[in-house]
Protein backbone atom coordinates (compact mmCIF):
# COMPACT_ATOMS: atom_id res chain seq x y z
CA UNK A 1 0.00 0.00 0.00
CA UNK A 2 1.41 3.25 -1.15
CA UNK A 3 1.48 6.03 1.00
CA UNK A 4 -1.11 8.02 -0.01
CA UNK A 5 -3.46 5.24 0.49
CA UNK A 6 -2.35 4.88 3.58
CA UNK A 7 -3.15 8.33 4.73
CA UNK A 8 -6.59 7.73 3.37
CA UNK A 9 -7.17 4.65 5.71
CA UNK A 10 -5.71 6.57 9.01
CA UNK A 11 -8.00 9.58 8.00
CA UNK A 12 -11.61 7.65 8.24
CA UNK A 13 -14.59 9.67 9.23
CA UNK A 14 -14.62 9.03 13.10
CA UNK A 15 -10.97 10.29 13.46
CA UNK A 16 -11.33 13.59 11.69
CA UNK A 17 -14.62 14.29 13.51
CA UNK A 18 -12.54 13.42 16.93
CA UNK A 19 -9.72 15.65 15.93
CA UNK A 20 -11.89 18.62 14.92
CA UNK A 21 -14.07 17.73 18.56
CA UNK A 22 -10.35 18.03 20.33
CA UNK A 23 -9.21 20.72 18.61
CA UNK A 24 -12.55 22.89 19.17
CA UNK A 25 -12.09 21.63 23.38
CA UNK A 26 -8.55 22.82 23.52
CA UNK A 27 -9.21 26.28 21.57
CA UNK A 28 -11.45 26.86 24.65
CA UNK A 29 -9.57 26.03 27.54
CA UNK A 30 -6.95 27.74 25.74
CA UNK A 31 -8.86 31.21 25.94
CA UNK A 32 -10.48 31.11 29.49
CA UNK A 33 -7.49 33.16 30.97
CA UNK A 34 -4.56 34.89 30.51
CA UNK A 35 -1.15 34.17 32.36
CA UNK A 36 1.42 37.40 33.17
CA UNK A 37 4.73 37.44 34.33
CA UNK A 38 5.66 34.46 36.55
CA UNK A 39 5.63 35.28 40.30
CA UNK A 40 8.76 33.89 41.68
CA UNK A 41 10.25 33.49 45.35
CA UNK A 42 12.24 36.32 46.76
CA UNK A 43 14.53 34.52 48.89
CA UNK A 44 12.38 34.93 52.41
CA UNK A 45 9.96 32.44 51.49
CA UNK A 46 7.09 35.45 50.09
CA UNK A 47 6.27 36.04 45.75
CA UNK A 48 7.36 38.53 43.92
CA UNK A 49 6.03 39.09 40.18
CA UNK A 50 8.87 39.67 37.62
CA UNK A 51 8.19 43.05 37.03
CA UNK A 52 8.80 44.74 33.34
CA UNK A 53 8.48 48.25 31.80
CA UNK A 54 6.13 47.51 29.39
CA UNK A 55 2.95 45.32 28.53
CA UNK A 56 3.31 41.81 30.32
CA UNK A 57 4.08 38.85 27.81
CA UNK A 58 1.37 36.36 27.10
CA UNK A 59 2.43 32.79 28.21
CA UNK A 60 1.34 29.69 27.73
CA UNK A 61 -2.30 29.20 27.86
CA UNK A 62 -3.83 28.89 31.13
CA UNK A 63 -6.61 26.06 32.35
CA UNK A 64 -10.18 26.70 32.37
CA UNK A 65 -11.70 28.96 34.70
CA UNK A 66 -12.12 27.90 38.28
CA UNK A 67 -13.76 28.87 41.90
CA UNK A 68 -10.35 28.85 43.55
CA UNK A 69 -10.33 27.91 46.72
CA UNK A 70 -10.16 30.67 49.73
CA UNK A 71 -8.17 31.73 52.76
CA UNK A 72 -11.57 32.88 54.80
CA UNK A 73 -9.86 34.92 57.46
CA UNK A 74 -10.13 38.70 57.31
CA UNK A 75 -7.91 40.32 54.78
CA UNK A 76 -4.86 42.10 56.75
CA UNK A 77 -4.69 45.95 57.48
CA UNK A 78 -2.09 46.02 54.90
CA UNK A 79 -4.52 45.45 51.88
CA UNK A 80 -7.70 47.12 53.19
CA UNK A 81 -5.56 50.20 54.28
CA UNK A 82 -2.68 49.92 51.21
CA UNK A 83 -3.14 53.21 49.06
CA UNK A 84 -4.59 52.17 45.33
CA UNK A 85 -4.50 54.85 42.57
CA UNK A 86 -7.17 55.51 40.62
CA UNK A 87 -7.65 56.11 36.54
CA UNK A 88 -8.54 59.73 37.84
CA UNK A 89 -5.78 60.66 39.56
CA UNK A 90 -6.42 59.76 43.11
CA UNK A 91 -5.95 57.54 45.62
CA UNK A 92 -8.47 55.22 47.34
CA UNK A 93 -8.13 51.64 49.97
CA UNK A 94 -10.60 49.31 50.47
CA UNK A 95 -11.12 50.61 53.61
CA UNK A 96 -13.25 53.32 51.92
CA UNK A 97 -16.17 50.94 51.62
CA UNK A 98 -17.15 50.32 54.96
CA UNK A 99 -20.56 48.02 54.75
CA UNK A 100 -20.16 47.07 51.32
CA UNK A 101 -19.33 43.90 49.68
CA UNK A 102 -16.40 44.10 47.51
CA UNK A 103 -16.02 42.70 43.87
CA UNK A 104 -11.68 43.43 42.83
CA UNK A 105 -11.26 42.49 39.58
CA UNK A 106 -7.59 41.80 38.57
CA UNK A 107 -7.56 42.70 34.77
CA UNK A 108 -5.90 44.25 31.44
CA UNK A 109 -6.54 45.33 28.25
CA UNK A 110 -3.88 42.93 26.82
CA UNK A 111 -5.88 39.89 27.84
CA UNK A 112 -8.69 39.01 25.64
CA UNK A 113 -10.66 36.72 28.52
CA UNK A 114 -10.69 40.35 29.95
CA UNK A 115 -11.99 42.04 27.85
CA UNK A 116 -14.54 39.39 27.17
CA UNK A 117 -15.62 39.47 30.38
CA UNK A 118 -16.04 43.42 31.25
CA UNK A 119 -19.46 43.94 29.60
CA UNK A 120 -21.05 41.37 31.98
CA UNK A 121 -19.01 43.66 34.73
CA UNK A 122 -20.74 46.54 33.83
CA UNK A 123 -24.20 44.56 33.58
CA UNK A 124 -23.01 43.39 37.33
CA UNK A 125 -22.59 46.59 38.78
CA UNK A 126 -25.91 48.15 37.19
CA UNK A 127 -28.22 45.13 38.99
CA UNK A 128 -26.09 45.28 42.26
CA UNK A 129 -24.68 48.40 42.87
CA UNK A 130 -27.90 49.93 44.95
CA UNK A 131 -28.30 46.62 46.54
CA UNK A 132 -24.34 47.48 48.18
CA UNK A 133 -21.88 46.00 45.81
CA UNK A 134 -18.92 47.61 44.78
CA UNK A 135 -16.97 46.56 41.54
CA UNK A 136 -13.01 47.61 41.49
CA UNK A 137 -11.23 47.03 38.50
CA UNK A 138 -7.19 47.04 38.79
CA UNK A 139 -5.28 46.62 35.74
CA UNK A 140 -1.20 45.04 36.39
CA UNK A 141 0.15 47.22 33.09
CA UNK A 142 2.42 50.13 33.74
CA UNK A 143 0.77 53.62 34.29
CA UNK A 144 3.62 55.66 32.80
CA UNK A 145 3.65 53.77 29.56
CA UNK A 146 -0.08 52.39 28.90
CA UNK A 147 -2.13 55.11 31.12
CA UNK A 148 -3.76 56.66 27.77
CA UNK A 149 -4.25 53.31 26.34
CA UNK A 150 -6.31 52.46 29.56
CA UNK A 151 -8.16 55.70 29.69
CA UNK A 152 -9.28 55.26 25.54
CA UNK A 153 -10.69 51.78 26.70
CA UNK A 154 -12.86 52.83 29.83
CA UNK A 155 -14.32 55.61 27.79
CA UNK A 156 -14.84 53.22 24.99
CA UNK A 157 -16.64 50.37 27.11
CA UNK A 158 -18.22 53.14 29.35
CA UNK A 159 -16.99 51.14 32.54
CA UNK A 160 -19.22 52.83 35.50
CA UNK A 161 -16.81 51.41 38.14
CA UNK A 162 -13.77 52.25 39.37
CA UNK A 163 -10.67 51.80 37.52
CA UNK A 164 -7.16 51.48 39.40
CA UNK A 165 -3.51 50.22 39.12
CA UNK A 166 -2.75 46.80 40.51
CA UNK A 167 0.29 46.80 42.26
CA UNK A 168 1.76 44.02 42.55
CA UNK A 169 2.63 43.64 46.32
CA UNK A 170 -1.12 44.84 46.67
CA UNK A 171 -1.74 41.67 44.43
CA UNK A 172 0.01 39.11 46.15
CA UNK A 173 -1.34 39.81 49.46
CA UNK A 174 -5.67 39.75 48.03
CA UNK A 175 -4.22 36.00 46.94
CA UNK A 176 -3.58 35.47 50.46
CA UNK A 177 -0.32 33.16 49.48
CA UNK A 178 -2.26 31.08 46.80
CA UNK A 179 -0.60 32.72 44.11
CA UNK A 180 -2.17 32.45 40.86
CA UNK A 181 -0.31 33.85 37.94
CA UNK A 182 -3.31 34.20 35.61
CA UNK A 183 -6.15 37.20 34.80
CA UNK A 184 -8.72 37.93 34.85
CA UNK A 185 -9.27 37.06 38.63
CA UNK A 186 -12.46 38.53 40.90
CA UNK A 187 -12.56 38.44 44.74
CA UNK A 188 -15.84 38.65 46.44
CA UNK A 189 -14.86 40.33 49.36
CA UNK A 190 -18.14 40.32 52.08
CA UNK A 191 -18.95 43.19 54.37
CA UNK A 192 -16.41 42.24 56.80
CA UNK A 193 -13.19 41.81 54.90
CA UNK A 194 -13.17 38.28 54.30
CA UNK A 195 -12.66 36.96 50.33
CA UNK A 196 -15.61 34.32 50.11
CA UNK A 197 -15.38 33.69 46.60
CA UNK A 198 -12.56 33.86 44.19
CA UNK A 199 -12.55 33.41 40.49
CA UNK A 200 -9.59 32.46 37.94
CA UNK A 201 -10.24 33.05 34.31
CA UNK A 202 -13.39 33.70 32.48
CA UNK A 203 -16.33 31.33 31.05
CA UNK A 204 -19.42 33.23 29.30
CA UNK A 205 -21.34 30.39 30.14
CA UNK A 206 -20.34 29.78 33.64
CA UNK A 207 -18.74 32.55 35.23
CA UNK A 208 -21.91 34.91 35.03
CA UNK A 209 -24.14 32.93 37.31
CA UNK A 210 -21.53 31.77 39.55
CA UNK A 211 -20.70 35.37 40.23
CA UNK A 212 -23.97 36.59 40.60
CA UNK A 213 -24.91 33.95 43.55
CA UNK A 214 -21.55 34.10 45.16
CA UNK A 215 -22.57 38.16 45.33
CA UNK A 216 -25.82 37.03 46.62
CA UNK A 217 -24.34 34.94 49.40
CA UNK A 218 -22.01 37.27 50.47
CA UNK A 219 -25.28 40.06 50.20
CA UNK A 220 -27.21 37.69 52.78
Amino acid sequence: MNSSSQSRAFWTPTRIAFSIVTFVLLASIGFSSCAGPTPTSNGNGSANANASPGKPAITAPASNPTAAPVVTTPLPASVMNAELKALDGSTFRLADYPGKVLLVNLWATWCGPCRAEIPDLIKVSQEFKARGVEIIGLTNENQDLDEEKVKNFVRELKIPYKIGWAEQNFALELMQGQVRNNIPQSFVISRDGRVVKRFVGFSPVETPGKLRQALEDALK
